[in-house]
């Protein structure tokens, strides 16, 4: 069965996925690429080295931001939301969201030294201000979308598997 998902289905599915793509378009190139995140509505929080996703955001505010739940090729849901990208200046607000990603991603990562909420940026934490830049941003959404698909494959009763 294919359908819409309702917004409580919509919001629960933002709040409790890690990661999502982000679509953004700006001097005739269009990228998507995938980052963690937390939401709170109405706000996708996000960071960043200062690279290509960041300059085509910051010509081109306007976005697409999509996270999806794939358990398998009929039993899935998805959102596509649209948004404007607003990058976070204030130092408080800064330290504030970055707790906020710390405090979403920390659990999940492994005891490694190595492991930190800033991995795909740096190799290393102490890198974070020193050779890399690092931008903090959230993404103001205005539309949302949610779909989904389920089908219940299992066997009806007295029929072979």
């Amino acid at each position: 069965m294919l359908g819409t998902l309702n917004d409580k289905k919509l919001e629960e599915l933002l709040q409790t996925k890690l990661l999502g793509r982000i679509g953004c378009h700006a001097d005739g190139i269009t990228y998507v690429v995938p980052v963690h995140y937390v939401y709170e509505t109405p706000f996708i929080y996000a960071h960043s080295s200062d690279g290509l996703k960041i300059s085509l955001m910051r010509k081109n505010p306007e976005v697409c931001f999509e996270v999806d739940d794939i358990r398998d090729f009929f039993n899935w849901q998805s959102v596509i939301c649209w948004g404007t990208f607003e990058e976070i200046k204030d130092m408080d607000e800064q330290q504030r969201v970055m707790q906020k990603l710390i405090d979403r991603i920390e659990p999940f990562l492994s005891g490694k030294e190595d492991a930190h909420p800033s991995h795909g940026i740096a190799d290393l934490a102490s890198e974070i201000g020193t050779t890399k830049d690092l931008v903090l941003y959230r993404l103001k959404l205005h539309q949302k979308t949610g779909k989904f698909e389920h089908r219940d494959l299992t066997p009806a009763s007295g029929q072979e598997h």
